[in-house]
């Protein structure tokens, strides 16, 4: 669920870059005052990423899942990583996808094992080992 939420938001900033912010032909529109919906789309995700709206939130996000690992955290810091990633914010997105990263690396919480179960407390007879 969260790979393909993360390919949708990677997907999503890539029309947001190429096809709006980039196109020329829009852009020429919008700045000779267009009142569109889709000129008004292009300022709001111009003016996010000139105020580092998407790497703060990404590394916000990121930090929350670092202390306190959820889902929810995981997966805002994922969406606003990969937009942040594409459009234009570099360093802070890229220190959020190493803080993620660095978060999936936690060790099981104790008396959990891998598959979610709990840890036998079972101590072995003298002759198994």
């Amino acid at each position: 669920m969260l790979a393909l939420l993360g390919l949708a938001a990677l997907g999503l900033a890539l029309f947001l870059r190429y096809g709006l912010i980039q196109n020329t032909p829009i852009g020429l529109a919008c700045e000779a005052g267009e009142d569109s919906f889709t000129c008004t789309v292009r300022l709001a995700v111009i003016l996010l990423f000139v105020r580092n709206a998407f790497g703060w939130t990404a590394l916000a996000a990121a930090i929350v899942q670092l202390v306190r690992p959820n889902r929810i955290a995981f997966g805002i810091g994922l969406v606003a990583a990969a937009l942040g990633l594409v459009l234009y914010n570099l360093r802070l997105s890229a220190l959020a996808v190493a803080l993620l990263l660095l978060s999936l690396a936690r060790a099981a919480p104790k008396g959990r094992m891998a598959s979610g179960r709990t840890a036998s407390t079972r101590r072995p007879a003298s002759g198994e080992r």
